[in-house]
């Protein structure tokens, strides 16, 4: 499965590793496994999409499914999903699944894409209880 992924328990957060070439079904697959996992409800999420294959990038379509599953298996307490993306096209889709999101009722989670690793773990170091200043992930 080209999604790696590790749990850290300490910094309440998950870290996702895309590498090389996307399917649908490997997308839905780690959101599905990784997230029905009792343990990891509540904590933050950053997903590194520097070392997958743009031209399998999820398209809109999938994004759009995603973004229904995941809100439906969101905790109750709000948490943060921080998205690595280099190039063009992944930031792009990045920022149409942040929009999903943000549109879906039920959703409690806060993400940002980024262009940089140390960006996205900036953010997600941050103090849990603040919230309210989003960073300019332009």
């Amino acid at each position: 499965m080209p999604i790696e992924h590790s749990i850290d328990p300490e910094r309440r957060r998950v870290v996702a590793r895309a590498v090389g070439a996307l399917t649908d079904e490997e997308v839905l697959a780690y959101q599905a496994e990784v997230w029905s996992r009792p343990e990891v409800a509540g904590f933050d999420e950053l997903i590194d999409m520097r070392a997958a294959d743009p031209a399998t990038a999820p398209g809109p379509g999938l994004l759009r499914r995603l973004a229904a599953l995941a809100a439906g298996m969101d905790a109750v307490a709000p948490t943060r999903l921080a998205i690595v993306a280099a190039s063009d096209l992944v930031y792009g889709l990045g920022r149409m699944y942040e929009a999903y999101r943000e549109s879906d009722r039920r959703s409690r989670r806060d993400v940002n894409v980024f262009r940089t690793l140390e960006e996205a773990t900036a953010y997600l170091d941050r103090s849990r209880g603040d919230r309210a200043g989003r960073p300019d992930s332009s």
